[in-house]
């Protein structure tokens, strides 16, 4: 109990220092940069699971394909 007790304070201190640094023009601009490397980091993901995923359909696209020859030949 204690443990969620610091957490939520935590939490709380957290989002009340982000709000004030925020004001300023270095904490808005710090603000921006954090924004604009996690939009980098989130096109890195979506792009890496799109690829994957492609990868994972034309192997089992192959698959298939194999399965299918393999049934004809009986």
């Amino acid at each position: 109990m204690k443990g969620l007790l610091v957490l939520t304070v935590g939490v709380a201190a957290g989002f009340f220092v982000a709000h004030a640094v925020s004001k300023t023009p270095e904490g808005h601009q710090f603000f921006a940069y954090i924004e604009s490397r996690a939009r980098q980091f989130r096109a890195a993901v979506v792009e890496g699971y799109q690829a994957r995923e492609a990868e994972l359909l034309a192997a089992v696209a192959e698959a298939e394909d194999v399965i299918s020859d393999l049934n004809r030949r009986r």
